[in-house]
């Protein structure tokens, strides 16, 4: 649930006055969204005002409410959407059955959600009837549904009522509805528990009486690779042979993978892979390598550790609690960074033995790295992340899709040094303050001094960095193992002390200082008629 601010450069008298925000960035508002404003010089009557409706009419504007009879507007202010509570009503289950609501999953499918609520309740009568679920890939069971969705059908009335059903889609769905794919139950597993969470906390917006998802296209095409029902054999993995056949199954079963990282996203694809049948079978293997220990901060949504694991090795400890879920799989735990490195680990042999990649990564750097080597060595790559609540999934196929470097999202805008030291004006800006603050105070100088002492080379290779950067780095060296070297507990906190009475008292006396907020100052800009070579605008320190 984003919240999106702004600052206000100028408000308009009108009966739907109109807000211009700064040009930095887009205010990322939309039509009917609420605001609210602080912070305004001026035009009071706004400032805390109850939220306000918005209508957007640029990137940089929108409209409010009437303002012509506010005071004169001044200057500065700060926009915040508000998020307003919405009331949700829903049809009782006799309604809806016969008047649905969809949610649409998939609009290359936008007839499937109907065909599939008959479909189900087909299923359901079905069920009642022979206290089963049709039989996997039976034939006579399937005309059976069919004939029961028809009878359905044409007792409906309304939107429910299909003018033609589906006689293949609904056949399938007879086909496999005894299988029992765990991915698919992580899946709707998910999706329930956070209905659960909408529901209690009473964020974001739930689900909207009916949703239907289906991955039919995943069953087997060809006439040799469809499943009979003799190719259940009272196994573990019978749910998913009953979709995908005893052929696929012992395919999986020898399948080498090597899955890099074993993070959150990786303990998710080690669950499945066990739960699988993945690298079960002879001559399968799953080599998962990830070089970083487990926190007490990773427990949350790493599921595969426990509080006793911390301090240990993320992929020796996901290796054995999968281990655990399916003993026959086939898993070795390493602990290493991939790069050119390690190439001598994973060299040609290595890829040349695989079937398959699977990417759990954390930074783009390596994804690229691991993406060359997959179209190099021509391997199929599972690649996947996570951004907060949003989430991404790419398969890459050799000779079949692009890869994942053949793409890439826009780079992220940068933020003006100026703004960042003299006039931060977003908690992005404080946040980028925060870090560039930290690394050039406790990572980037211990980095360079360490090298400095370990590495007989580093005075070579600093020597042959452009401009004024070699005095820079020996400059920062020298401080950090000479004037600025501690030598006592003391010294560390008269350092500490001396730090922020130099960053929250002299550099914010010395701002106010060059910029008072009362200053008025002009900058110029092109004229838009172009006769005169400039025109002046003008602009106050505070807004």
């Amino acid at each position: 649930m984003s919240m999106y601010s702004a600052i206000v450069s100028c408000l308009s008298f009108d009966e739907a006055g109109v807000v211009t925000c700064l040009d930095e960035a887009r205010h990322g508002f939309e039509s009917g969204d609420y605001i609210t404003f602080t912070e305004i010089q001026g035009m009071t009557e706004l400032n805390n005002c109850d939220p306000v409706e918005i209508k957007v009419l640029g990137p940089y504007t929108f409209s409010i409410c009437d303002t012509s009879s506010f005071s004169d507007y001044v200057r500065g202010g700060i926009v915040t959407q508000v998020k307003m509570p919405k009331k949700i009503s829903f049809k009782p289950l006799s309604s809806s059955m016969a008047e649905p609501d969809f949610i649409m999953t998939d609009f290359a499918k936008f007839d499937r959600p109907g065909q599939l609520h008959i479909g189900f309740q087909a299923l359901r009568h079905f069920a009642k009837q022979h206290d089963r679920m049709p039989k996997p890939w039976n034939k006579s069971d399937a005309e059976e549904l069919l004939s029961i969705a028809k009878s359905i059908n044409s007792c409906l009335s309304g939107s429910a009522k299909q003018e033609q059903l589906d006689e293949t889609l609904l056949k399938k769905l007879s086909y496999v509805s005894a299988g029992d794919l765990a991915p698919i139950n992580a899946f709707i597993g998910g999706l329930a528990a956070q209905e659960v969470m909408k529901a209690c906390t009473g964020k974001f917006m739930p689900i909207v009486q009916w949703l239907y998802f289906d991955a039919l296209e995943c069953l087997p095409e060809a006439e040799e690779s469809i499943p009979t029902e003799e190719d259940c054999r009272n196994s573990r993995y019978d749910g998913q042979i009953a979709v995908f056949g005893s052929k696929i199954q012992e395919k999986l079963s020898k399948q080498r993978y090597f899955l890099v990282g074993a993070g959150a996203i990786g303990c998710e694809l080690l669950k499945n892979f066990a739960m699988i049948g993945l690298a079960c079978g002879e001559g399968g293997e799953v080599i998962v390598t990830d070089m970083d220990t487990i926190e007490k901060s990773n427990l949350n949504r790493q599921f595969l550790f426990r509080s006793w694991d911390v301090t240990k090795m993320k992929s020796e400890t996901a290796a054995a609690a999968v281990k655990q879920m399916n003993h026959q799989i086939h898993i070795t735990g390493h602990q290493n960074r991939v790069g050119p490195d390690t190439e001598r680990v994973y060299d040609d042999d290595f890829f040349e033995g695989l079937d398959g990649v699977a990417n759990a990564l954390d930074n783009v750097d390596a994804r690229m790295y691991m993406d060359r080597r997959c179209v190099y060595y021509r391997k199929p790559l599972l690649e996947s992340g996570t951004l907060g609540t949003k989430g991404n999934v790419q398969v890459v196929i050799p000779f079949l899709t692009e890869s994942y470097s053949s793409s890439q999202d826009p780079p992220e805008k940068s933020i003006p040094i100026c703004t960042l030291k003299n006039f931060p004006n977003a908690i992005e800006h404080t946040l980028q303050w925060a870090r560039d603050e930290f690394e050039g105070l406790f990572k980037q100088p211990a980095e360079n001094a360490m090298q400095y002492l370990t590495d007989p080379k580093f005075l070579e290779r600093t020597l042959k960095l452009p401009g004024a950067q070699p005095l820079e780095v020996l400059e920062a060296v020298y401080k950090s193992l000479v004037n600025d070297c501690p030598k006592n507990w003391e010294d560390c906190v008269a350092w500490a002390r001396n730090h922020w009475q130099c960053q929250y008292n002299n550099n914010i006396r010395q701002l106010l200082h060059n910029f008072p907020p009362d200053q008025v100052f002009l900058a110029w800009a092109p004229s838009v008629d172009g006769l005169n070579l400039t025109t002046f605008k003008c602009y106050s320190a505070s807004g």
